[in-house]
Protein backbone atom coordinates (compact mmCIF):
# COMPACT_ATOMS: atom_id res chain seq x y z
CA UNK A 1 0.00 0.00 0.00
CA UNK A 2 1.09 3.58 -0.57
CA UNK A 3 2.07 6.05 2.13
CA UNK A 4 -0.84 8.48 2.57
CA UNK A 5 -0.90 11.82 4.34
CA UNK A 6 -4.19 13.50 5.24
CA UNK A 7 -2.77 16.96 5.64
CA UNK A 8 -3.77 20.19 7.30
CA UNK A 9 -7.11 19.19 8.76
CA UNK A 10 -8.42 19.80 12.27
CA UNK A 11 -7.59 16.48 13.91
CA UNK A 12 -10.11 15.67 16.65
CA UNK A 13 -8.87 12.59 18.47
CA UNK A 14 -9.64 12.59 22.21
CA UNK A 15 -7.83 9.28 22.78
CA UNK A 16 -4.63 10.84 21.47
CA UNK A 17 -5.37 14.17 23.19
CA UNK A 18 -5.42 15.98 19.87
CA UNK A 19 -7.67 18.85 18.81
CA UNK A 20 -5.41 20.73 16.49
CA UNK A 21 -4.61 21.42 12.88
CA UNK A 22 -2.23 18.72 11.77
CA UNK A 23 -1.59 15.64 9.68
CA UNK A 24 -2.61 11.98 9.86
CA UNK A 25 -0.26 9.46 8.23
CA UNK A 26 -1.31 6.02 6.96
CA UNK A 27 0.86 3.13 5.83
CA UNK A 28 -0.04 -0.49 5.16
CA UNK A 29 -3.50 -0.15 6.65
CA UNK A 30 -2.34 1.42 9.92
CA UNK A 31 -1.92 4.87 11.39
CA UNK A 32 1.79 5.68 11.62
CA UNK A 33 3.94 8.43 13.06
CA UNK A 34 5.13 11.09 10.59
CA UNK A 35 7.94 9.40 8.66
CA UNK A 36 11.37 11.04 8.64
CA UNK A 37 12.02 12.43 5.21
CA UNK A 38 9.77 10.02 3.32
CA UNK A 39 7.36 11.85 1.03
CA UNK A 40 3.75 10.74 0.88
CA UNK A 41 2.73 8.79 -2.18
CA UNK A 42 -0.63 10.53 -1.90
CA UNK A 43 -1.34 13.77 -0.07
CA UNK A 44 -4.96 14.69 0.70
CA UNK A 45 -5.56 18.38 1.35
CA UNK A 46 -7.85 18.39 4.41
CA UNK A 47 -7.70 22.11 5.10
CA UNK A 48 -11.10 23.34 6.26
CA UNK A 49 -12.02 19.78 7.31
CA UNK A 50 -12.38 17.86 10.57
CA UNK A 51 -10.50 14.57 10.75
CA UNK A 52 -11.74 11.84 13.10
CA UNK A 53 -11.41 8.09 13.50
CA UNK A 54 -14.11 6.05 11.76
CA UNK A 55 -17.34 5.92 13.73
CA UNK A 56 -18.71 2.75 15.38
CA UNK A 57 -22.40 1.95 15.85
CA UNK A 58 -22.65 -0.48 18.77
CA UNK A 59 -26.39 -1.23 18.50
CA UNK A 60 -28.11 -1.38 15.11
CA UNK A 61 -30.48 -4.07 13.83
CA UNK A 62 -29.33 -4.55 10.24
CA UNK A 63 -29.43 -8.32 9.60
CA UNK A 64 -31.10 -11.50 10.80
CA UNK A 65 -34.47 -13.18 10.81
CA UNK A 66 -36.21 -10.28 12.54
CA UNK A 67 -35.00 -7.72 9.99
CA UNK A 68 -35.96 -9.97 7.09
CA UNK A 69 -39.42 -10.49 8.60
CA UNK A 70 -39.86 -6.71 8.90
CA UNK A 71 -39.16 -6.34 5.17
CA UNK A 72 -41.79 -8.99 4.45
CA UNK A 73 -44.26 -7.30 6.78
CA UNK A 74 -43.96 -3.98 4.91
CA UNK A 75 -43.61 -4.87 1.20
CA UNK A 76 -45.31 -1.62 0.23
CA UNK A 77 -42.52 0.32 1.96
CA UNK A 78 -39.52 -1.81 1.14
CA UNK A 79 -37.23 -1.01 -1.77
CA UNK A 80 -34.07 -2.86 -2.79
CA UNK A 81 -32.51 0.30 -4.19
CA UNK A 82 -30.86 3.05 -2.19
CA UNK A 83 -33.48 5.21 -0.50
CA UNK A 84 -32.51 8.83 0.23
CA UNK A 85 -32.24 9.21 4.02
CA UNK A 86 -34.88 11.95 4.06
CA UNK A 87 -37.33 9.57 2.40
CA UNK A 88 -37.05 6.80 5.00
CA UNK A 89 -40.20 4.69 4.76
CA UNK A 90 -39.79 2.58 7.86
CA UNK A 91 -38.86 -0.71 6.18
CA UNK A 92 -35.27 -1.92 6.76
CA UNK A 93 -32.68 -1.11 4.11
CA UNK A 94 -31.18 -3.86 1.99
CA UNK A 95 -27.62 -4.93 2.85
CA UNK A 96 -25.79 -3.02 0.11
CA UNK A 97 -27.64 0.18 0.94
CA UNK A 98 -26.94 -0.28 4.65
CA UNK A 99 -23.19 -0.36 4.06
CA UNK A 100 -23.30 2.53 1.60
CA UNK A 101 -25.25 4.83 3.90
CA UNK A 102 -23.00 4.09 6.86
CA UNK A 103 -19.89 4.71 4.77
CA UNK A 104 -21.22 8.06 3.54
CA UNK A 105 -21.57 9.17 7.19
CA UNK A 106 -18.03 8.10 8.10
CA UNK A 107 -18.90 4.89 9.94
CA UNK A 108 -16.47 2.00 9.60
CA UNK A 109 -17.97 -0.60 11.96
CA UNK A 110 -21.47 -1.72 12.97
CA UNK A 111 -22.69 -4.18 15.62
CA UNK A 112 -25.84 -6.26 15.12
CA UNK A 113 -27.01 -6.59 18.75
CA UNK A 114 -29.40 -9.56 18.69
CA UNK A 115 -28.41 -12.79 16.97
CA UNK A 116 -30.26 -15.92 18.06
CA UNK A 117 -27.65 -18.71 18.23
CA UNK A 118 -29.88 -21.01 16.16
CA UNK A 119 -29.89 -18.34 13.40
CA UNK A 120 -26.19 -17.47 13.65
CA UNK A 121 -25.05 -19.15 10.42
CA UNK A 122 -27.62 -17.36 8.26
CA UNK A 123 -27.10 -14.07 10.10
CA UNK A 124 -23.32 -14.13 9.59
CA UNK A 125 -23.85 -14.89 5.92
CA UNK A 126 -25.89 -11.68 5.72
CA UNK A 127 -23.33 -9.69 7.71
CA UNK A 128 -20.67 -10.69 5.21
CA UNK A 129 -22.75 -9.10 2.43
CA UNK A 130 -22.70 -5.62 4.00
CA UNK A 131 -20.00 -3.69 2.13
CA UNK A 132 -17.55 -1.01 3.30
CA UNK A 133 -17.72 -1.61 7.07
CA UNK A 134 -16.43 -4.12 9.58
CA UNK A 135 -19.15 -5.74 11.63
CA UNK A 136 -19.81 -7.80 14.75
CA UNK A 137 -22.73 -9.50 16.45
CA UNK A 138 -24.03 -10.07 19.97
CA UNK A 139 -25.37 -13.52 20.71
CA UNK A 140 -28.69 -13.69 22.56
CA UNK A 141 -28.57 -15.87 25.68
CA UNK A 142 -30.54 -15.95 28.93
CA UNK A 143 -33.97 -17.23 27.94
CA UNK A 144 -32.84 -20.48 26.32
CA UNK A 145 -33.57 -23.90 27.77
CA UNK A 146 -29.95 -24.94 28.26
CA UNK A 147 -28.99 -21.81 30.22
CA UNK A 148 -32.17 -21.77 32.32
CA UNK A 149 -31.86 -25.50 32.94
CA UNK A 150 -28.34 -25.03 34.29
CA UNK A 151 -29.57 -22.34 36.67
CA UNK A 152 -32.55 -24.43 37.75
CA UNK A 153 -30.30 -27.41 38.45
CA UNK A 154 -27.88 -25.21 40.39
CA UNK A 155 -24.95 -25.89 38.09
CA UNK A 156 -21.63 -24.41 39.14
CA UNK A 157 -20.54 -20.97 37.98
CA UNK A 158 -17.76 -22.65 35.99
CA UNK A 159 -20.25 -24.87 34.14
CA UNK A 160 -22.44 -21.90 33.28
CA UNK A 161 -19.45 -19.89 32.02
CA UNK A 162 -18.35 -22.89 29.94
CA UNK A 163 -21.77 -22.96 28.27
CA UNK A 164 -21.67 -19.22 27.55
CA UNK A 165 -18.12 -19.61 26.23
CA UNK A 166 -19.18 -22.40 23.89
CA UNK A 167 -22.18 -20.40 22.68
CA UNK A 168 -20.13 -17.25 21.94
CA UNK A 169 -17.47 -19.29 20.14
CA UNK A 170 -19.89 -21.37 18.08
CA UNK A 171 -21.94 -18.32 17.05
CA UNK A 172 -18.81 -16.18 16.51
CA UNK A 173 -20.12 -13.28 18.59
CA UNK A 174 -18.22 -10.36 20.08
CA UNK A 175 -20.35 -10.46 23.23
CA UNK A 176 -23.63 -11.53 24.78
CA UNK A 177 -27.00 -9.85 25.03
CA UNK A 178 -29.80 -10.78 27.39
CA UNK A 179 -33.28 -9.60 26.42
CA UNK A 180 -36.03 -9.21 29.03
CA UNK A 181 -34.34 -11.92 31.13
CA UNK A 182 -36.92 -14.47 32.19
CA UNK A 183 -39.81 -12.46 30.80
CA UNK A 184 -39.60 -13.93 27.33
CA UNK A 185 -39.40 -17.46 28.71
CA UNK A 186 -42.34 -16.76 31.03
CA UNK A 187 -44.46 -15.53 28.08
CA UNK A 188 -44.45 -19.11 26.80
CA UNK A 189 -46.32 -20.02 29.99
CA UNK A 190 -48.94 -17.30 29.43
CA UNK A 191 -47.30 -14.72 31.74
CA UNK A 192 -47.95 -11.12 30.59
CA UNK A 193 -45.79 -9.08 33.02
CA UNK A 194 -42.42 -9.86 34.54
CA UNK A 195 -40.30 -7.98 37.09
CA UNK A 196 -36.77 -8.28 38.47
CA UNK A 197 -37.60 -10.82 41.17
CA UNK A 198 -40.43 -12.68 39.46
CA UNK A 199 -39.62 -16.30 38.60
CA UNK A 200 -40.24 -18.34 35.46
CA UNK A 201 -42.83 -20.96 36.42
CA UNK A 202 -41.11 -23.90 34.73
CA UNK A 203 -37.61 -23.08 35.99
CA UNK A 204 -38.08 -21.18 39.27
CA UNK A 205 -35.40 -18.71 38.17
CA UNK A 206 -35.64 -14.93 38.48
CA UNK A 207 -34.46 -12.14 36.21
CA UNK A 208 -32.01 -11.01 38.87
CA UNK A 209 -30.43 -14.48 38.93
CA UNK A 210 -30.19 -14.64 35.14
CA UNK A 211 -28.42 -11.29 34.80
CA UNK A 212 -26.06 -12.00 37.70
CA UNK A 213 -25.10 -15.38 36.23
CA UNK A 214 -24.47 -13.81 32.83
CA UNK A 215 -22.26 -11.06 34.28
CA UNK A 216 -20.28 -13.62 36.25
CA UNK A 217 -19.84 -15.87 33.20
CA UNK A 218 -18.60 -13.05 30.96
CA UNK A 219 -16.15 -11.91 33.65
CA UNK A 220 -14.80 -15.46 34.05
CA UNK A 221 -14.38 -15.75 30.28
CA UNK A 222 -12.67 -12.36 30.00
CA UNK A 223 -15.07 -11.12 27.31
CA UNK A 224 -14.28 -7.38 26.97
CA UNK A 225 -17.84 -6.25 26.20
CA UNK A 226 -19.93 -6.37 29.39
CA UNK A 227 -23.38 -7.91 29.51
CA UNK A 228 -25.53 -6.06 26.97
CA UNK A 229 -28.84 -5.91 28.81
CA UNK A 230 -32.34 -5.19 27.52
CA UNK A 231 -34.32 -5.15 30.74
CA UNK A 232 -38.04 -5.29 31.61
CA UNK A 233 -40.99 -2.96 30.99
CA UNK A 234 -39.60 -1.37 27.85
CA UNK A 235 -41.61 1.68 26.79
CA UNK A 236 -44.01 1.69 29.75
CA UNK A 237 -44.74 4.59 32.11
CA UNK A 238 -42.90 3.81 35.33
CA UNK A 239 -40.07 1.99 33.54
CA UNK A 240 -37.61 4.38 35.19
CA UNK A 241 -38.09 2.39 38.41
CA UNK A 242 -37.17 -0.78 36.51
CA UNK A 243 -34.00 0.88 35.20
CA UNK A 244 -33.04 2.10 38.68
CA UNK A 245 -33.54 -1.38 40.14
CA UNK A 246 -31.53 -2.93 37.29
CA UNK A 247 -28.60 -0.55 37.79
CA UNK A 248 -28.54 -1.20 41.53
CA UNK A 249 -28.84 -4.96 40.98
CA UNK A 250 -25.59 -4.92 38.98
CA UNK A 251 -23.80 -4.35 42.32
CA UNK A 252 -20.84 -2.62 40.72
CA UNK A 253 -20.28 -5.22 37.99
CA UNK A 254 -19.84 -3.99 34.39
CA UNK A 255 -23.19 -3.75 32.60
CA UNK A 256 -24.32 -2.07 29.41
CA UNK A 257 -27.97 -0.99 29.26
CA UNK A 258 -29.45 -1.02 25.77
CA UNK A 259 -31.68 1.83 24.49
CA UNK A 260 -32.00 3.55 27.90
CA UNK A 261 -34.48 6.11 26.58
CA UNK A 262 -37.18 3.43 26.53
CA UNK A 263 -36.65 2.92 30.29
CA UNK A 264 -36.64 6.58 31.33
CA UNK A 265 -40.40 7.07 31.70
CA UNK A 266 -42.03 8.31 34.89
CA UNK A 267 -45.75 8.41 35.67
CA UNK A 268 -46.30 12.08 36.54
CA UNK A 269 -48.18 14.67 34.50
CA UNK A 270 -51.61 15.15 33.01
CA UNK A 271 -51.34 12.14 30.67
CA UNK A 272 -49.66 9.75 33.09
CA UNK A 273 -46.16 9.91 31.64
CA UNK A 274 -43.14 12.05 32.42
CA UNK A 275 -39.37 12.12 32.05
CA UNK A 276 -37.14 10.20 34.42
CA UNK A 277 -34.00 11.00 32.43
CA UNK A 278 -32.37 13.33 34.96
CA UNK A 279 -32.91 10.76 37.71
CA UNK A 280 -31.18 8.11 35.62
CA UNK A 281 -28.35 10.46 34.65
CA UNK A 282 -27.66 11.22 38.31
CA UNK A 283 -27.65 7.50 39.09
CA UNK A 284 -25.24 6.72 36.25
CA UNK A 285 -22.84 9.37 37.56
CA UNK A 286 -22.61 7.29 40.75
CA UNK A 287 -22.38 3.94 38.95
CA UNK A 288 -19.46 4.17 36.54
CA UNK A 289 -19.70 0.42 36.02
CA UNK A 290 -22.82 1.04 33.91
CA UNK A 291 -22.80 2.34 30.35
CA UNK A 292 -25.82 2.91 28.14
CA UNK A 293 -26.82 3.62 24.58
CA UNK A 294 -29.79 5.95 24.24
CA UNK A 295 -32.10 4.56 21.55
CA UNK A 296 -33.10 8.07 20.52
CA UNK A 297 -36.55 8.51 18.99
CA UNK A 298 -36.54 10.50 15.74
CA UNK A 299 -39.82 11.53 14.13
CA UNK A 300 -41.18 9.58 11.19
CA UNK A 301 -42.33 6.08 10.22
CA UNK A 302 -40.42 2.99 11.29
CA UNK A 303 -40.86 -0.65 12.20
CA UNK A 304 -40.00 -1.80 15.70
CA UNK A 305 -37.95 -4.99 15.68
CA UNK A 306 -37.28 -6.89 18.87
CA UNK A 307 -36.71 -10.33 20.33
CA UNK A 308 -38.55 -9.08 23.43
CA UNK A 309 -41.67 -10.98 22.43
CA UNK A 310 -43.47 -10.09 25.67
CA UNK A 311 -43.17 -6.35 24.94
CA UNK A 312 -43.94 -6.72 21.23
CA UNK A 313 -47.04 -8.79 21.96
CA UNK A 314 -48.29 -6.14 24.37
CA UNK A 315 -47.48 -3.35 21.85
CA UNK A 316 -49.35 -4.81 18.90
CA UNK A 317 -52.40 -2.60 19.58
CA UNK A 318 -50.38 0.49 18.51
CA UNK A 319 -49.28 -0.92 15.16
CA UNK A 320 -49.30 1.66 12.34
CA UNK A 321 -50.38 0.36 9.85
CA UNK A 322 -52.55 -2.20 11.62
CA UNK A 323 -50.50 -5.32 11.08
CA UNK A 324 -47.87 -7.04 13.18
CA UNK A 325 -45.97 -10.28 13.60
CA UNK A 326 -44.87 -12.05 16.78
CA UNK A 327 -43.08 -15.39 16.48
CA UNK A 328 -42.51 -17.69 19.41
CA UNK A 329 -39.34 -19.72 19.01
CA UNK A 330 -36.38 -21.08 20.87
CA UNK A 331 -35.19 -18.68 23.53
CA UNK A 332 -36.49 -15.26 22.47
CA UNK A 333 -38.40 -15.56 19.19
CA UNK A 334 -39.16 -12.25 17.47
CA UNK A 335 -41.70 -9.48 17.10
CA UNK A 336 -42.24 -6.83 14.41
CA UNK A 337 -44.66 -3.95 14.97
CA UNK A 338 -44.69 -1.00 12.52
CA UNK A 339 -44.96 2.41 14.16
CA UNK A 340 -44.99 6.12 13.34
CA UNK A 341 -43.45 8.71 15.69
CA UNK A 342 -45.36 11.92 14.98
CA UNK A 343 -44.08 15.24 16.29
CA UNK A 344 -47.65 16.32 17.07
CA UNK A 345 -48.20 13.32 19.33
CA UNK A 346 -47.42 14.15 22.96
CA UNK A 347 -46.10 10.66 23.75
CA UNK A 348 -43.70 10.62 20.78
CA UNK A 349 -42.67 14.21 21.54
CA UNK A 350 -41.83 13.28 25.12
CA UNK A 351 -39.87 10.24 23.97
CA UNK A 352 -37.73 12.47 21.74
CA UNK A 353 -37.23 14.93 24.62
CA UNK A 354 -36.27 12.16 27.07
CA UNK A 355 -33.55 10.88 24.76
CA UNK A 356 -32.17 14.40 24.41
CA UNK A 357 -32.20 14.80 28.20
CA UNK A 358 -30.17 11.62 28.66
CA UNK A 359 -27.51 12.80 26.23
CA UNK A 360 -27.32 16.22 27.85
CA UNK A 361 -27.63 15.21 31.52
CA UNK A 362 -25.08 12.37 31.51
CA UNK A 363 -21.85 14.28 32.07
CA UNK A 364 -19.40 11.72 30.70
CA UNK A 365 -19.75 11.20 26.91
CA UNK A 366 -17.82 7.96 27.39
CA UNK A 367 -20.71 6.54 29.40
CA UNK A 368 -23.47 7.22 26.85
CA UNK A 369 -23.60 6.09 23.21
CA UNK A 370 -25.34 7.47 20.15
CA UNK A 371 -27.95 5.02 18.86
CA UNK A 372 -31.51 5.12 17.63
CA UNK A 373 -31.77 1.38 18.26
CA UNK A 374 -32.21 1.27 14.47
CA UNK A 375 -34.92 0.96 13.36
CA UNK A 376 -36.85 0.98 16.66
CA UNK A 377 -36.43 4.66 17.51
CA UNK A 378 -35.78 5.68 13.92
CA UNK A 379 -33.22 5.03 11.17
CA UNK A 380 -29.47 5.25 11.67
CA UNK A 381 -29.50 7.79 8.83
CA UNK A 382 -30.90 10.28 11.38
CA UNK A 383 -27.54 10.42 13.20
CA UNK A 384 -26.43 13.66 11.47
CA UNK A 385 -29.62 15.40 12.60
CA UNK A 386 -29.16 14.00 16.09
CA UNK A 387 -25.59 15.32 16.22
CA UNK A 388 -26.81 18.76 15.13
CA UNK A 389 -29.44 18.76 17.89
CA UNK A 390 -26.79 17.89 20.47
CA UNK A 391 -24.22 20.43 19.26
CA UNK A 392 -26.54 23.40 18.68
CA UNK A 393 -29.14 24.50 21.21
CA UNK A 394 -30.93 26.60 18.59
CA UNK A 395 -31.44 23.53 16.39
CA UNK A 396 -32.84 21.70 19.39
CA UNK A 397 -35.11 24.62 20.23
CA UNK A 398 -36.51 24.70 16.70
CA UNK A 399 -37.75 21.14 17.30
CA UNK A 400 -39.11 21.96 20.76
CA UNK A 401 -41.09 24.91 19.36
CA UNK A 402 -43.27 22.65 17.23
CA UNK A 403 -43.98 20.01 19.90
CA UNK A 404 -47.07 19.76 22.14
CA UNK A 405 -46.68 21.89 25.27
CA UNK A 406 -48.05 19.07 27.44
CA UNK A 407 -44.97 16.99 26.59
CA UNK A 408 -42.49 19.74 27.39
CA UNK A 409 -44.18 20.43 30.74
CA UNK A 410 -43.07 17.03 32.04
CA UNK A 411 -39.55 17.30 30.59
CA UNK A 412 -36.51 19.28 31.74
CA UNK A 413 -35.15 19.63 28.21
CA UNK A 414 -36.14 23.29 27.79
CA UNK A 415 -33.85 24.27 30.65
CA UNK A 416 -30.81 22.42 29.34
CA UNK A 417 -28.30 24.65 27.61
CA UNK A 418 -25.45 22.19 27.11
CA UNK A 419 -23.97 21.90 23.63
CA UNK A 420 -21.72 18.99 22.70
CA UNK A 421 -18.25 19.77 21.36
CA UNK A 422 -16.65 17.96 18.44
CA UNK A 423 -14.37 16.23 20.92
CA UNK A 424 -17.35 14.92 22.90
CA UNK A 425 -18.97 13.67 19.68
CA UNK A 426 -15.72 11.84 18.89
CA UNK A 427 -15.65 10.24 22.35
CA UNK A 428 -19.27 9.10 22.11
CA UNK A 429 -19.10 7.73 18.57
CA UNK A 430 -15.48 6.59 18.27
CA UNK A 431 -13.30 6.26 21.35
CA UNK A 432 -15.86 4.94 23.84
CA UNK A 433 -17.51 2.33 21.56
CA UNK A 434 -14.10 0.90 20.64
CA UNK A 435 -13.14 0.69 24.30
CA UNK A 436 -16.46 -0.95 25.23
CA UNK A 437 -15.90 -3.65 22.59
CA UNK A 438 -12.31 -4.27 23.61
CA UNK A 439 -10.85 -2.88 20.37
CA UNK A 440 -7.61 -1.22 21.41
CA UNK A 441 -6.60 -0.47 17.81
CA UNK A 442 -9.79 1.36 16.80
CA UNK A 443 -11.63 4.51 17.72
CA UNK A 444 -8.48 6.65 17.63
CA UNK A 445 -5.83 8.10 15.29
CA UNK A 446 -2.70 7.16 17.24
CA UNK A 447 0.18 5.24 15.63
CA UNK A 448 -0.57 1.52 15.48
CA UNK A 449 -4.30 1.99 15.14
CA UNK A 450 -6.29 0.57 12.25
CA UNK A 451 -6.46 3.20 9.52
CA UNK A 452 -10.20 3.88 9.73
CA UNK A 453 -10.50 7.62 9.14
CA UNK A 454 -13.38 10.00 8.39
CA UNK A 455 -12.84 13.51 6.99
CA UNK A 456 -15.72 16.00 7.14
CA UNK A 457 -15.94 19.43 5.53
CA UNK A 458 -16.35 21.73 8.55
CA UNK A 459 -19.64 23.62 8.56
CA UNK A 460 -21.92 25.49 10.94
CA UNK A 461 -24.65 23.14 9.70
CA UNK A 462 -23.59 20.05 11.60
CA UNK A 463 -26.30 17.84 10.06
CA UNK A 464 -24.99 18.63 6.59
CA UNK A 465 -21.41 18.18 7.77
CA UNK A 466 -21.91 14.69 9.19
CA UNK A 467 -24.34 13.45 6.53
CA UNK A 468 -21.73 13.20 3.79
CA UNK A 469 -18.06 12.74 4.62
CA UNK A 470 -15.54 14.25 2.24
CA UNK A 471 -13.21 11.26 2.55
CA UNK A 472 -13.47 7.94 4.35
CA UNK A 473 -10.59 5.50 4.68
CA UNK A 474 -11.21 1.88 5.73
CA UNK A 475 -8.19 -0.26 6.61
CA UNK A 476 -6.01 2.16 4.68
CA UNK A 477 -8.18 2.12 1.53
CA UNK A 478 -10.41 4.95 0.37
CA UNK A 479 -14.08 4.04 0.28
CA UNK A 480 -15.30 7.65 -0.08
CA UNK A 481 -13.33 10.20 -2.08
CA UNK A 482 -14.42 13.83 -2.56
CA UNK A 483 -17.86 12.91 -1.26
CA UNK A 484 -18.38 10.07 -3.75
CA UNK A 485 -18.69 6.43 -2.74
CA UNK A 486 -16.17 4.16 -4.43
CA UNK A 487 -16.54 0.52 -5.48
CA UNK A 488 -17.56 -1.77 -2.63
CA UNK A 489 -14.90 -3.26 -0.40
CA UNK A 490 -15.76 -5.83 2.22
CA UNK A 491 -14.57 -5.74 5.80
CA UNK A 492 -14.25 -8.40 8.44
CA UNK A 493 -16.40 -9.75 11.25
CA UNK A 494 -14.92 -9.34 14.72
CA UNK A 495 -15.60 -12.02 17.34
CA UNK A 496 -14.22 -13.44 20.57
CA UNK A 497 -12.99 -16.99 21.13
CA UNK A 498 -12.93 -17.40 24.93
CA UNK A 499 -11.32 -20.39 26.60
CA UNK A 500 -13.81 -22.80 28.12
CA UNK A 501 -13.88 -26.41 29.25
CA UNK A 502 -14.83 -28.52 26.21
CA UNK A 503 -16.49 -31.01 28.56
CA UNK A 504 -19.63 -28.85 28.24
CA UNK A 505 -20.05 -29.87 24.59
CA UNK A 506 -21.58 -33.33 25.21
CA UNK A 507 -24.09 -31.75 27.62
CA UNK A 508 -25.08 -29.17 25.00
CA UNK A 509 -25.25 -31.85 22.33
CA UNK A 510 -27.57 -33.99 24.43
CA UNK A 511 -29.83 -31.00 25.12
CA UNK A 512 -30.00 -30.04 21.43
CA UNK A 513 -30.68 -33.62 20.37
CA UNK A 514 -33.47 -33.90 22.92
CA UNK A 515 -35.05 -30.58 21.94
CA UNK A 516 -34.63 -30.60 18.14
CA UNK A 517 -33.22 -33.96 17.18
CA UNK A 518 -30.16 -32.35 15.57
CA UNK A 519 -26.53 -31.99 16.58
CA UNK A 520 -25.31 -28.78 18.21
CA UNK A 521 -22.77 -28.46 15.38
CA UNK A 522 -25.69 -27.67 13.08
CA UNK A 523 -25.71 -24.15 14.50
CA UNK A 524 -21.93 -23.61 14.58
CA UNK A 525 -20.71 -20.85 12.28
CA UNK A 526 -17.87 -22.17 10.08
CA UNK A 527 -14.65 -20.29 9.38
CA UNK A 528 -15.60 -19.87 5.73
CA UNK A 529 -19.07 -18.75 4.77
CA UNK A 530 -19.40 -17.03 1.42
CA UNK A 531 -16.96 -14.53 -0.03
CA UNK A 532 -13.84 -14.35 2.10
CA UNK A 533 -11.76 -17.40 2.87
CA UNK A 534 -11.30 -16.02 6.38
CA UNK A 535 -13.85 -13.30 7.10
CA UNK A 536 -13.37 -13.37 10.88
CA UNK A 537 -10.95 -11.45 13.09
CA UNK A 538 -10.47 -12.50 16.70
CA UNK A 539 -10.80 -9.95 19.49
CA UNK A 540 -8.57 -10.85 22.42
CA UNK A 541 -10.23 -11.73 25.69
CA UNK A 542 -8.96 -10.22 28.93
CA UNK A 543 -6.47 -12.29 30.88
Amino acid sequence: MSLICIAGGRVVDPAGKRDEVGDVWIDNGRIVAPPDGNPAHERIDASGCVVMAGAIDIHTHVVGANVAAARLLLPERYSDVETPPEEWTGAPFDLKTTGALYAHMGFTMVVEPAVAPVDAVATHAELELIPYVDRAALSVVGNDDVFLGLLRDKASADTISDYVGWLLSSSRAIGAKTINPGGVAALKENVRTFELDDTIPEYGVSSRQISAAMRQALTKLGVPHPLHLHTHNLGLPGSVDTAVATIEAAEGEPTHLAHLQFYAYGTEGAFGMSSGAVKLAELLSKHKNVTADVGQVMFGPTCTISSDTLTQFNSRKWATPKKWSVRDGDANGSGMVPFHYKSGNKIAALQWAIGMELFLAIDDPGQVYMTTDHPNGGPFTAYPDLIAQLMDRSVRQSVIDRLPKEAMEVSALGQMGREYSLSEIAVMTRQAPARLLGLADRGHLMPGGVADVAVYRESADKAQMFRRAEYVVKNGNFIVRKGALLAPRYGRTLSVAPNYDKAIIPHVGEAYDRRWGVAAETFTVPETLMRDSSPFEEVACLS
